[in-house]
């Protein structure tokens, strides 16, 4: 009988002659509930072969859940291997299937090669196959499995591994030899849905699943990780990074080099880059701590958080806000500080807050294109022009320490916000503690080593509760940020109509109707603690139809939301569509 972990697969040659059905795969678990007074029968094949140091180990099954061990300190270089075949086939049907069990072991100049396949049979049978090797320390693993997990020890050389759709997870892979340029990764890791969990790789890593997370610790080269949908985590990562998940988060400890980060619509979490980024994501929120080099980043509607530019930046969002402290470090004590091109901070419906330190040379240009020039805000040290223009758009200009760089900043309808580093230092180091913090603890969860832990919790699987508290942590981080710069947290208009206690609809101007006036009017609303409702701007809409939508918002009543204990305001957008009958 096999442990849990072990897989089984159903094949059925009389409807699929040739084929494992991989949809019949069950996992240990199921495995294990097998029928009540059910005979099973089960095969052990072993055997040893002497070796040599830095070769390698092949295996290829079609079936068979696979664990490599280190051979113990001083033993002879050899590979021992035990192989244990289980099916549900009764008698003497059990026997001869399990008899057929085809498995070839041989040594090869490379190094030793093991194959082994299911027998060719007319009648439905379960199989439980289970692979336990050992290899010397510094052995380099290929190893191929049409359906089942891949587990292995600390690794001394190079390693591939693939299953059709078990896990994989592996120790240390500390290549010895030179990694060249030209030369294939030192690990290549592809599952066809299972998750992926890696320690420290000494070189290249490329590791892909159709829909799993995928967490690894340190790589000291480059790292190539592509999930099909989940969460991707990496500790420190030295070279080159080209990270992607179609909809999960991604979240990353220290990179060396240029990262490029695309996810669906996940949240991008990272720590410190000593190169370049380019991060996109289809709607979650980025939080970046330090960049050294030139930054781009993009999300549809997320809020985005920077907490020190010290190069070039260009970040763009629909919706969010983006709250950027950007911090060139200078040249010396006398000559002020200068970002070395330049940069730009956009965002629709949004806010921008921008910390620049005091002896910054920059030039501004700032623009919110409707609401007026009270929406642009800063201090009177900062040497601003704000000019409403004929077309309604509030711009402000200057220049800081005889000006440099250009810096813009763009916003359709929301506020832009200047203030210098030290106006708010508390705000930053907390932000900074946080993020650290926070990125620790993700990865503490993948369980590495780098991080005490008390036990290696499940890797969460897309919607279950842990993603859905990661959520929630980032829409806490985000509420707490609105309150602190905008005087209220902004809500989802959904989740807004629930506070609502009276809401009339307006009344349809009679000027409008006779005028034949119609369409959509958009507010963008604050509820305050004490339940009565504002308008802070219009959206869109026509100004007939825009001041009977206003007057009906004045008249609403809603139960104030409460954050940390306390009441506090919320930001929200109303929509009314006023159509002729």
């Amino acid at each position: 009988m096999l442990s849990s972990h072990h897989c089984t697969l159903r094949r059925n040659l009389a409807q699929f002659p040739r084929i494992i059905c991989v949809g019949l795969l069950l996992c240990t678990a199921q495995a294990s509930s097998k029928q009540p007074g059910k005979t099973h029968q089960s095969v052990v094949r072993t055997g040893a072969f002497p070796t040599s140091d830095g070769l390698t180990l092949h295996v290829k099954t079609d079936l068979g859940s696979i664990e490599i061990q280190a051979l113990p300190p001083g033993t002879p270089p050899q590979v021992r291997y035990t192989v244990n075949v289980e099916t549900d086939a009764a008698g003497g049907t059990g026997k001869k299937l399990l008899d057929a069990y085809a498995l070839a072991a041989s040594t090869s100049p490379t190094g030793i090669e093991l194959t082994g396949s299911l027998p060719a049979h007319n009648n439905q049978a379960q199989f439980w196959v289970q692979y336990v090797i050992s290899i010397p320390a510094n052995y380099s693993v290929e190893i191929s499995t049409g359906a089942g997990d891949i587990q292995t020890s600390d690794i001394g050389g190079r390693v591939l591994l693939q299953t059709e759709g078990g896990n994989v997870t592996t120790g240390r892979i500390s290549f010895h030899g030179v990694q060249h340029s030209a030369d294939p990764p030192v690990a290549k890791i592809e599952s066809q849905g299972g998750h992926i969990k890696v320690q420290d790789v000494s070189g290249d890593l490329d590791a892909f699943t159709a829909g799993g997370h995928i967490m690894v610790g340190n790589i000291a080269g480059n790292a190539k990780l592509h999930t099909g949908g989940g969460h991707i985590r990496a500790g420190k990562i030295k070279g080159a990074a080209q990270l992607e998940t179609d909809g999960g988060n991604i979240t990353v400890g220290e990179a060396g080099a240029f990262v490029t980060v695309r996810t669906g619509g996940g949240q991008i979490d990272f720590g410190e880059v000593r190169g370049s980024v380019h991060a996109q994501t289809g709607g979650g929120g980025i939080r970046v701590i330090s960049v050294a080099g030139p930054m781009e980043v993009e999300t549809s509607g997320g809020s985005i958080c920077l907490t020190r530019i010290r190069n070039t930046v260009r970040a763009e969002t629909g919706d969010g806000t983006i709250t950027a402290w950007i911090n060139p470090e200078s040249v010396d004590q006398v000559r002020p500080a200068r970002l070395p091109g330049p940069s730009q901070l956009a965002t629709g419906t949004g806010d921008i807050v921008v910390f620049l330190p005091r002896n910054i040379a920059a030039t501004i240009d700032a623009t919110v294109q409707n609401g007026g020039i009270q929406r642009i805000e800063a201090g009177p040290s900062f040497p601003l022009n704000v000019q409403l223009r004929a077309d309604g758009q509030a711009h402000a200009m200057g220049t800081l320490n005889g000006g440099g760089a250009m810096l813009r900043l763009r916003t359709a309808t929301g506020k832009i916000r200047l203030q210098y580093l030290d106006e708010d230092v508390s705000l930053r180091e907390t932000l900074l503690q946080e993020q650290r913090s926070r990125i620790a603890q993700k990865l503490n969860e993948a369980g590495y080593e780098e991080v005490t832990v008390s036990s290696q919790p499940a890797i969460p699987r897309p919607g279950d509760a842990g993603v859905e508290e990661e959520k929630s942590e980032w829409q806490s981080w985000v509420s707490r940020f609105e309150i602190t710069f905008l005087g209220g947290m902004r809500q989802d208009p959904d989740e807004f109509k629930k506070h609502l206690l009276n809401s009339p609809p307006p009344d349809y101007p009679q000027l409008a109707k006779r005028a034949g006036v119609q369409g959509v009017v958009r507010l963008q609303v604050r509820l305050k603690t004490d339940g009565s409702l504002s308008v802070e701007k219009v959206l869109e809409g026509e100004p007939a139809l825009v001041e009977a939508a206003t007057a009906a918002i004045q008249q609403w009543r809603a139960t104030p939301e409460q954050f940390g204990g306390k009441k506090v305001d919320v930001i929200s957008t109303v929509t009314f569509n006023f159509q002729l009958r």
